[in-house]
């Protein structure tokens, strides 16, 4: 350091010394003794000067310094890996907002929602959700926020909005008529809540609305509410037109170059749909071929009734169209992208139902060819379904596939990638690439090189796992599982855990399958309590169950100073590793701020989902850190965040 600064720290005089350390070009050290000194702002334009965007971000967010922020943020996101590792940061700091911004800003929506969730910006956290996909989850939060704030219209104007799009009309009605007439958020409301009359057929109410809404000045839909540009809105009348006479349009889901997706409300039947709508033209070449394959497609679809398989609904000729039942639950290709582990049983689940479509659908000659994660797709109970047989063939089991033209390459069999006749066993191989995925979670190579083996990625696999899948995989088709029923037949024969874990490699220490290399680690004090000897630390075992997988995760993600501590999943032990609370249980009644840090405890439990069910004297711990909340694996099927704050009231 430079000498005239390192005098000037020496005697006290910080602001002087980063001043002269920042005059010389020493940045990083101007930006440290700023820090130092408590000069947040300050320290956060040192940092950015030095490059180091992570730490200005964080200066700038212990500043409340928006546009310096702003500043870092734009440095920031150049690397997402680094954006990433700050925004996990600034949550570990409880600066749940300025790491959803980071998050946001670096591409990562889904994350970005569950901080703003945390920081509790419903609104912001619900466009995020739905922006993803994720309607559930936007309904959720907004729920939530309305609970505990009966009064926030513009939450209220927002989840009538999100219940309206998606033709929950009567729902959408109760929640948008609690917005009051003079709130800011009555006109936006009442967009809605005319659509949502109109839809239950209360035409004169929604009559009244639009008067209400012409009152304000907004008598037609703007295009911030509109959800699409259907073809025939009346724009004029500031009413959508029917969509092919009877299907009210909520957005486009997906588009190719040959078909568009649609989510519609049937307003007949009053269900939620999938449009699909063939738009390629042409009378000869590529257009031609479009139509053929849209047409096989819709006698295909029509002709498999299987619980597998995607319903249809109808089929439109002209404009060419398919109407399938709506799948609330997304698809595989969806459920890999995100963070969640998908436990073995249920990668198996999905696999044999998969296998059972496709059966269903070889059975009457017709080949799929084009088994891929995003053509799986989950209906509302979470059961698996097969989709999309647009490149199928009926009837002709030689006919060829280019690759690039049908499938996607990384799940094609080796035959289809040469341009050889496809078979049985080619959708046998793709749904063992899917399994394997699923099971390692690293997606396929284009290039068709084999992925490590699941028993490397899940702890318990082993390699009857490994050989199941490199059969189903196997280069020389005649290798393969003659048909489906002999894949799922083998599949079946084999253990499938229900405990998903992290995808990670076995370490070395757990070589051996009885443990023996691991004996020296933990030893034995006390009932459900051992000693770590790698740490010295003395850690609380809980049995591995499904139940108290959940609990733990719960507790996990809340990360939370007044709740227990969960350090690890010992899968070889079968056993969850908790923080020991060798600490006197709740005899005496609570203070105020004990109360408030358990009640703050419990909001982050609930945030992300749990609930504890427990709340009671024995699970409440009086530690040395203060009033812990213990975890509970205790079976309370009736448990909701409403009775576990009722508990809380009466300790």
């Amino acid at each position: 350091m430079d000498p005239d600064v390192d005098r000037l720290i020496r005697e006290e005089r910080l602001l002087e010394a980063a001043r002269l350390a920042s005059e010389r070009g020493d940045t990083r050290a101007a930006s440290t003794i700023y820090e130092r000194a408590c000069e947040w702002r300050q320290a956060a334009v040192e940092a950015i000067r030095s490059q180091d965007a992570a730490r200005a971000v964080r200066l700038a967010a212990q500043a409340g310094d928006e546009e310096t922020a702003e500043q870092a943020m734009a440095l920031l996101v150049r690397n997402p890996a680094a954006a990433k590792t700050a925004a996990s940061d600034l949550a570990a700091r409880r600066q749940y907002a300025w790491a959803a911004r980071v998050l946001e800003r670096c591409g990562e929506p889904l994350d970005g929602a569950r901080a703003w969730e945390r920081a509790g910006d419903a609104l912001r956290a619900a466009a995020l959700f739905e922006r993803t996909g994720g309607a559930t989850d936007a309904e959720r939060v907004l729920r939530a926020a309305l609970g505990r704030d009966p009064s926030a219209s513009a939450v209220a104007s927002a989840l009538g909005a999100l219940l309206t799009r998606f033709g929950d009309w009567e729902a959408a009605v109760r929640v948008l008529q609690r917005v009051p007439p003079r709130s800011r958020e009555r006109r936006s409301a009442l967009r809605f809540l005319r659509d949502a009359l109109a839809g239950l057929g209360l035409g004169h109410a929604a009559d009244l609305a639009a008067s209400e809404l012409g009152l304000l000045g907004q008598s037609t839909i703007g295009p911030e509410c509109d959800p699409s540009a259907a073809p025939g809105a009346n724009r004029a009348s500031g009413r959508r037109a029917l969509f092919l006479g009877r299907y009210d349009l909520v957005r486009e889901v997906a588009s190719s170059p040959h078909a568009r997706v649609l989510e519609c409300i049937d307003v007949v039947r009053g269900e939620r749909v999938a449009v699909k709508m063939f738009v390629g033209g042409g009378a000869s070449g590529e257009g031609r071929d479009a139509v053929a394959r849209f047409g096989r497609e819709a006698r295909t679809m029509k002709a498999l009734d299987h619980p597998n398989v995607v319903p249809v609904r109808d089929v439109i000729a002209e404009p060419p169209a398919l109407v399938l039942t709506w799948m609330h639950g997304g698809t595989l290709e969806e459920l890999l992208a995100t963070a969640a582990p998908i436990a073995p049983a249920r990668a198996f689940e999905i696999a044999c139902a998969v296998l059972s479509a496709l059966g269903a659908a070889h059975r009457l000659g017709i080949l799929h060819r084009d088994v891929k994660p995003a053509n799986v797709l989950f209906d509302e109970a979470g059961g698996a379904r097969l989709g999309d047989f647009g490149v199928a063939h009926l009837g002709d089991l030689s006919t060829t596939a280019t690759a690039g033209i049908f499938g996607t390459l990384a799940y094609m069999s080796p035959e289809q990638r040469e341009g050889r006749p496809a078979s049985l066993r080619s959708d046998v191989f793709a749904v063992g690439i899917m399994l394997r995925e699923m099971l390692t979670r690293e997606k396929p190579r284009p290039d068709g090189a084999a992925a490590r083996p699941p028993s490397q990625a899940h702890r318990e696999l082993d390699p009857r796992h490994d050989a199941a899948i490199d059969r189903m995989t196997a280069r020389d088709e005649r290798q393969r599982p003659v048909d489906t029923t002999e894949a799922r037949e083998m599949l079946a024969a084999l253990p499938w855990t229900s405990v998903s874990l992290p995808h990670v490699a076995r370490p070395s220490w757990e070589g051996s399958s009885d443990g023996t290399e691991r004996s020296g680690r933990i030893e034995p004090v006390s009932d459900g309590i051992v000693l770590d000897h790698w740490t010295g630390r003395k850690v609380e075992q809980l049995a591995l169950t499904d139940r108290a997988l959940a609990h733990a995760r719960a507790f996990a993600l809340a990360d939370h100073e007044g709740l227990q501590t969960v350090l690890r999943v010992d899968a070889p032990g079968l056993a969850i590793w908790l923080e020991a609370l060798e600490a006197p249980a709740l005899h005496r009644p609570l203070t105020h701020p004990e109360r408030a840090r358990l009640r703050s405890a419990l909001d982050a439990l609930h945030e992300v989902g749990g609930v504890h069910g427990r709340v009671d004297a024995q699970h409440v711990l009086v530690s040395s850190r203060g009033v812990v909340l213990r975890v509970s694996t205790e079976a309370n099927p009736t448990a909701t965040p409403s009775l576990d704050r009722l508990a809380l009231a009466r300790l």
